[in-house]
């Protein structure tokens, strides 16, 4: 067993016990069945979700407070505080699951290149930070940087950890691992890696370079996915992807292994945010073309982040897998709602900006909900709103809360 004193063992299942008494509640196996509904595009209502927050703002009472010293079980213990803290404070409709979830302990040796950047320090614990990218990628001969990852688990390890785990919360909770879920993004990395106006001029000036940088990246990232299954280790158990739930009829299918799920039985998610930017057609060469040999290796896949899509739809239709779209605050959302495919979900992003000003104008907010869920309705498309990438709430964790209030009125108003 790992190395575990009393007081961490009489601390975590303290907390677990906590925590199961919200995991077991009836109103979970509501929400769970609303989600399987929704993800079948048979939605009751629009469903919401927050994460991404500034947790170091958050903290009421010592309710975030860590006590475990050891490390991977202290990360067990933040997990566990922060999923109570969003069902006490903002639940909406998050379902927590009736099990302790425990981390793979993967290594991944990365693509042969780390970005090179200077940060703008902010205090500790905010959720972004101004950053400034070195170019990395210079030279045709760059691109022989990128290598294919190496992916390994530590088994001994993992064995260790639950048995040791079952030492602690055997009569408490269930235990199940985690796993990867793997961000397909690969353009958010290039940026890091350049800098995004770097990448720009080398789209207008030296598109073959990008194609060659892209090929590479491409090839690279499926010998990671390969690996991945070859090891077991994709993430069944979690069901968050791009912080949007992910209860599926039908994934896990039914030929998972659930000791080695595979991506096939999982959820991804990919974007290209800098490409809000360029031009649709930029975006079927640089992006669309690549992801088409990517995604058929994943169950479902979540497109989009940041960026804008409204105006690329018929684009973003030609990518495999897609099951959720994210409708950013810079898409124009009736035009996103009008044109989305209705075997695909909006997912609409709330503006966190409301959370950021001087006083919460909950008038705003109704009006900001109010819009979406019209665009929507109107479209007949499926929607759920994820509030996320909040970096402040003027350490006023209340209007956070009342956010939530605020968007649980207007959905079941709906």
């Amino acid at each position: 067993m790992m190395p575990v004193s009393a007081h961490d063992i009489e601390i975590l299942r303290t907390v677990a016990r906590q925590y199961m008494e919200y995991a077991s509640l009836p109103i979970q196996d509501v929400k769970r069945k609303m989600w399987l509904s929704h993800n079948s595009l048979h939605a009751v209502k629009p469903l919401v979700l927050i994460d991404q927050m500034p947790w170091n703002e958050l903290n009421v009472d010592g309710e975030l407070d860590c006590f475990v010293e050891n490390p991977l079980f202290r990360g067990i213990e933040w997990t566990l505080r922060t999923e109570m803290y969003k069902w006490k404070h903002i639940p909406v409709d998050m379902v927590l699951n009736p099990y302790i979830l425990l981390p793979r302990l993967i290594c991944d040796t990365g693509y042969g290149v780390s970005p090179q950047v200077d940060y703008l320090a902010l205090e500790h614990g905010t959720t972004a930070a101004s950053q400034r990218y070195h170019n990395l990628f210079n030279e045709p001969e760059d691109v022989l940087k990128i290598t294919d990852p190496v992916v390994t688990v530590d088994r001994a390890g993992e064995k260790e950890l639950l048995e040791t785990a079952h030492y602690i919360f055997d009569g408490i909770a269930p235990l199940r691992f985690g796993g990867t879920v793997l961000h397909l993004g690969i353009w958010d990395f290039i940026a890091m890696c350049m800098g995004v106006e770097n990448v720009y001029v080398d789209l207008m000036e030296r598109p073959e370079f990008i194609h060659a940088i892209m090929d590479r990246f491409t090839e690279a990232m499926i010998a990671r996915i390969r690996q991945v299954n070859e090891l077991g280790v994709y993430d069944v158990n979690g069901n968050l992807c791009h912080c949007s739930h992910t209860f599926s009829a039908d994934l896990p299918g039914p030929g998972c292994d659930p000791d080695n799920p595979t991506a096939a039985d999982g959820w991804a998610f990919g974007m290209a945010q800098l490409f809000t930017s360029v031009s649709p057609q930029v975006t079927e060469e640089f992006e669309v073309n690549y992801m088409k040999r990517v995604f058929p290796y994943f169950g479902a896949i979540y497109y989009g982040c940041c960026d804008r899509l409204d105006d690329r739809m018929d684009k973003v239709a030609m990518l495999p897998k897609v099951r959720k779209v994210s409708c950013s605050p810079w898409s124009d959302r009736e035009r996103f709602a009008e044109r989305l495919p209705k075997r695909m979900i909006m997912s609409g992003k709330p503006n966190p900006a409301f959370l950021a000003s001087g006083s919460l104008d909950e008038d705003v907010v109704r009006q900001d909900l109010r819009r979406t869920i019209r665009a929507a309705k109107d479209n007949g498309v499926c929607l759920e709103m994820i509030l996320k990438d909040i970096s402040t709430v003027r350490h006023d964790p209340g209007r956070l809360w009342r956010w939530a209030e605020i968007a649980a009125e207007e959905t079941e108003n709906a």
